[in-house]
């Protein structure tokens, strides 16, 4: 399954819910944690979430519970994805905020 294939996945209108983890594309669909393909409101599903997971608060075998659907073929790349914007904007933020806080005591 390509990653395009995957994203139809998403678990809405009636589709079930897939995701992808190192390599293997698993269906969450019966998990009431994975409601509408949304998992607490920090993931979803039709996507590979291999990076995200190094960062979850469980182990990998959580998601290696769920039933293998497949391989994920990786040689097609998912479009249109940003990567790194949040830290820069989190950059500018705060630069911001600590210029507001140097000009108010300096004023």
């Amino acid at each position: 399954m390509t990653l395009q294939e995957l994203s139809q996945y998403n678990g809405r209108d009636g589709q079930p819910a897939y995701v992808a983890v190192s390599g293997t594309v698993y269906d969450v669909s019966t998990s009431p944690l994975w409601k509408d393909g949304n998992h607490v409101d920090t993931h979803q599903a039709g996507s590979d979430l291999t990076i995200e997971l190094k960062s979850a608060p469980h182990v990998r075998a959580v998601i290696e519970r769920f039933p293998a659907v497949g391989p994920l073929d990786p040689s097609v790349p998912e479009p249109n994805k940003k990567q790194g914007s949040m830290p820069l904007l989190s950059i500018i933020i705060i630069g911001f905020v600590m210029l507001l806080l140097i000009a108010t005591f300096m004023l």
